[in-house]
């Protein structure tokens, strides 16, 4: 009975399928999380600027 089981699961693909997609996904989470990490780390160095102009007008 043990031995079908494995066999079985040899053959099924839909374990590794789901495995790719989840590795897919954590590679896109990853990059957009350092994407926006960057552009708001950018968009707070644009703001100081502007304020820092702002007050002293």
């Amino acid at each position: 009975m043990m031995t079908k089981l494995f066999a079985k699961l040899r053959k099924s693909e839909k374990g590794a399928t789901a495995i790719e997609y989840g590795l897919i996904a954590a590679l896109v989470a990853l990059g957009a999380i350092t994407g926006m990490g960057l552009l708001g780390t950018a968009l707070d160095t644009k703001f100081t600027t502007v304020s820092t102009k702002l007050g002293s007008s």
